[in-house]
């Protein structure tokens, strides 16, 4: 049984790099998109990955399948659409902190049909995120996988990454992130976007919803701080480790792919099954070191950390 696959969006991160003598922003294009960050960190932490989804039939399609095959991802679920492949503009403060433009394309053109099911199936965990969930085929093809997950007992992993230039409205937004949750086993989300999904700003409160509608993991990511857990109706919070940043682009995907590479290293074929605190909680301090390696290195995929070098830090 493979340990992990993900769909979802995949595309060029433009992330902001400095501004040239002249004032004018410089970019790199860097590999990204939320779900193939995921698939990218947990196969470098020791996980066995595949990615599904799709593609432009151009120069950055290539790219980006050979990153991901050197990166160890099984890339049978990743196609080649007619549309160019999907880039996001990522600018960057001087805090590190960034901003987010999209141009749309081959990543929303996967249909239920073209859903790799083989390895959804094989797989212990699906995750997926919320910008597939956007209007586009891509909606209802994240919706059939989560729901073949589910349906054959497979843990569903979720993180409804909020993106406001992606949505007609934030109503809108929020009515389509909160569909897929009586599915979802495990959740991550950012402390800003706790309220769109339950309504309540603090994690205590906010946590517990999520739990009554069935989601047995809950994630809340607090940046340098580090993150906030609920897990069979207790709650702690999980120091952060303390880096000098240069790029806080891909730090959350690389703490879930870091929490879903070590969970499917337990012996149960179910992950979540018998899961005590301890054990969890090492699971988070693991992944808390893997985003801060990310966090202090540019770009998203670029800046994911090797398993060694995880384990050098603890």
């Amino acid at each position: 049984m493979k340990d992990l696959t993900t769909i979802g969006e995949i595309l060029i991160d433009l992330t902001q790099t400095g501004v040239s003598g002249a004032g004018v922003p410089q970019f790199d294009a860097n590999p990204g998109g939320a779900p193939a960050n995921v698939a990218v960190a947990a196969s470098r932490l020791g996980a066995g990955a595949a990615f599904c989804g799709k593609v432009g039939e151009d120069g950055f399609g290539v790219y980006l399948r050979r990153v991901l095959e050197d990166s160890g991802v099984d890339c049978t679920g990743l196609l080649t659409g007619r549309q160019a492949t999907t880039m996001a503009i990522v600018s960057v403060d001087g805090t590190g902190e960034r901003s987010f433009r999209f141009v749309r394309g081959a990543d929303q053109e996967l249909t239920p049909q073209e859903v790799d099911e083989a390895a959804v199936l094989s797989s212990k965990i699906l995750h997926f995120g919320s910008v597939s969930l956007t209007p586009g085929l891509a909606r209802s093809a994240t919706i059939f996988a989560a729901r073949t997950a589910h349906k054959n007992g497979r843990v569903v992993s979720y993180d409804p990454n909020y993106r406001p230039a992606l949505w007609a409205s934030e109503a809108d937004a929020v009515e389509w992130m909160r569909i897929p949750l009586p599915m979802v086993d495990i959740i991550k989300l950012a402390e800003e976007e706790l309220p769109l999904l339950t309504g309540a700003s603090d994690p205590e409160a906010g946590s517990a919803l999520l739990e009554e509608q069935g989601v047995k993991l809950v994630l809340v990511t607090l940046g340098g701080e580090g993150v906030f857990c609920r897990w069979q109706g207790h709650t702690w919070h999980q120091p952060g480790v303390s880096v000098k940043v240069a790029d806080t682009n891909g730090a959350g995907d690389t703490f879930l792919g870091a929490v879903l590479s070590r969970l499917c290293r337990r012996e149960a074929e179910n992950p979540l099954e018998n899961l005590t605190r301890v054990e969890l909680e090492d699971i988070l301090a693991f992944a808390n070191r893997a985003a801060a390696i990310t966090c202090s290195r540019s770009g998203a995929i670029p800046a994911m950390p090797t398993l060694a070098e995880v384990e050098v830090m603890a």
